[in-house]
């Protein structure tokens, strides 16, 4: 019996607890109602402290989120480099190659205006890479791979 009565007491511990909670609930939810009322009495609606801390929370949810998408476009836009500068090297020089096959004269790097734009448009991507990383100007190889590594301290230095 002495077990049934220990239960029981545990049970209307359980049960004054969910009601103490309950009544806190209600209470809280009377008060935020009242502050409401009372703040869309006193400031204007642009003014009102608790919508504009909703505004500001939802701002900063907002921020990340922008956050976490420029650093997937800032991964993808690296991914696109990458593959254009693979793609358009690579056929750059098989077509020289097959140029010296047939005896065609093959245009020299300088005197090409699309490959001399296209790794002008690689240079400022890697000073700006640089410039986020703090690393400055530094000479280094421009291959993809060190740019990669210094985009990949970049994402994670802002982390």
């Amino acid at each position: 019996m002495d077990h049934h009565l220990r239960q029981q007491n545990h049970h209307q511990a359980m049960d004054t607890l969910v009601n103490l909670f309950t009544k806190a609930n209600h209470d809280l939810s009377v008060v935020h109602y009242k502050l409401e009322k009372e703040f869309q009495q006193i400031y204007p609606n642009n003014a009102n402290p608790m919508k504009l801390l909703y505004r500001i929370k939802k701002v900063q949810e907002d921020v990340l989120t922008l956050k976490e998408q420029c650093r997937e476009l800032l991964s993808a836009k690296q991914e696109l480099i990458d593959k254009a500068r693979t793609t358009l090297v690579g056929n750059r020089s098989i077509l020289q190659r097959m140029q010296a096959s047939l005896d065609v004269p093959t245009t020299s790097d300088a005197d090409d205006p699309a490959f001399a734009s296209f790794n002008q448009i690689i240079d400022e991507w890697t000073a700006q890479v640089r410039s986020r990383t703090g690393r400055g100007n530094e000479e280094h190889d421009s291959d993809s791979e060190d740019i990669n590594k210094l985009l990949f301290s970049a994402i994670v230095q802002t982390n």
